[in-house]
């Protein structure tokens, strides 16, 4: 019965010149209750079905500040209840050249990122160091691997967002960040900065790294400074504001 056929037939029931009789008015009340009962039972089983997003964290850190920060940024991911998985990409380097630059090892506990995996992620979030203001190769090199993803889709409206490490204020606090987003246009996925939405961004109390891009961290020229208790806070901050954007656009699609 349509909605304005189901009106009219409530409004000759109740009327006082209804001639209806008793047990019919009875009966449409109770039609009317058990329908109610059926839409409030059906409302939890249909919040069951929706699952949280699975974000991935995806960076490469040659002397640590990045793995710091991506460390923090999971912390905020998992304030938001959903799901993190944390990789490093494919280190590009000779191993003699990484022991004349002093670089640390790997840690081994981090999996290396398949570029393919990057399908079944809801939304993914990227740490890179600069290389003179732009993303450095080993990060340009996974995302040159993308090709079969490009081609299909696959990461159409994900959403996307990025933090950075930069030997001084001036390095490429912005113009790394920006260097990622032709890579985010091109997958047609969704930027998202973190604008103004931490005070910390605003703080004076120090020199610190991070932009409306993201979070960021400075390192020095010798790589010798560690991210800041604000730089930290901030990476946390990001991942939690990235992680409720996420989980919006994820469980908001699930109801079209």
């Amino acid at each position: 019965m349509s909605k304005s056929g189901c009106c009219e037939r409530v409004c000759k029931l109740f009327s006082p010149s209804s001639s209806a009789p008793a047990e019919s008015r009875r009966d449409l009340l109770v039609e009317g209750n058990q329908t109610q009962n059926q839409r409030q039972e059906q409302a939890p089983a249909k919040q069951q079905k929706l699952k949280m997003p699975k974000i991935f964290i995806v960076y490469y850190s040659m002397y640590g500040h990045v793995k710091q920060l991506a460390l923090k940024v999971k912390e905020g991911i998992e304030k938001t209840g959903c799901e993190v998985v944390i990789y490093q990409v494919a280190e590009t380097l000779p191993a003699e050249v990484l022991e004349k630059m002093h670089a640390p090892p790997k840690d081994a506990e981090i999996p290396v990122l398949d570029v393919h995996d990057l399908a079944q992620a809801d939304g993914i979030i990227f740490g890179v160091p600069t290389r003179f203001g732009m993303l450095p190769a080993q990060m340009k090199a996974m995302f040159d691997a993308t090709g079969g993803l490009w081609q299909t889709g696959a990461l159409i409206g994900k959403p996307a967002s990025v933090f950075f490490s930069t030997a001084t204020l001036g390095g490429g606090q912005e113009t790394t960040a920006l260097t990622l987003v032709t890579q985010f246009s091109h997958h047609g996925m969704i930027y998202v900065p973190i604008g103004p939405s931490s005070p910390l961004i605003f703080s004076l109390d120090e020199i610190h790294g991070g932009s409306a891009y993201g979070a960021g961290t400075i390192a020095g020229p010798d790589g010798s400074r560690q991210p800041s208790e604000l730089e930290l806070g901030l990476a946390t901050h990001q991942g939690e504001h990235f992680a409720k954007v996420v989980k919006a656009l994820t469980l908001g699609r699930e109801q079209l």
